[in-house]
């Protein structure tokens, strides 16, 4: 499994709301690409994700910005990489019906995908994008 550009730049997204921005003050788009040296466009297209997903909600008007939707602690990476990679699984036949012509039940591969995607799943489900901030070193909001 490798994890696109979307999801490393959902996870910077979301760590630098937990920073930056409360329900009080959001934060712009444009400050976190300056922050993070990345394109405000391609930014863009992951914060509607991320929106879509209930993870970021949007304030409107003047000082509008973005911020979390849930307190960073409650947020696990798991759900912000799942939110702008889709499912994760590191094979399809993990996650639903394929046709790759063997049997499921007789695959001889497919019991170490299942304990590597176990092990993947786990790992990222007991993250928080508060613990991120805390290994991190830095204050959240």
């Amino acid at each position: 499994m490798k994890i696109s550009t979307k999801g490393k730049y959902a996870l910077e997204i979301v760590a630098d709301l937990a920073i930056h921005s409360d329900s009080g003050h959001p934060e712009s788009l444009k400050n976190i690409a300056l922050r993070r040296g990345l394109s405000e466009k391609y930014l863009e297209r992951i914060i509607k994700t991320l929106k879509d997903s209930n993870i970021v909600r949007s304030v409107r008007g003047a000082r509008g910005g973005y911020c979390l939707a849930a307190p960073a602690e409650k947020l696990t990476a798991y759900e912000v990489l799942k939110a702008a990679e889709g499912e994760l699984a590191p094979v399809e036949c993990l996650t639903k019906d394929t046709d790759c012509g063997i049997e499921c039940g007789q695959c001889p591969t497919q019991e170490m995908w299942r304990s590597m995607w176990e092990v993947i799943k786990q790992t990222s489900e007991s993250v928080t994008v508060g613990d991120i901030i805390k290994e991190a070193n830095v204050k959240i909001c």
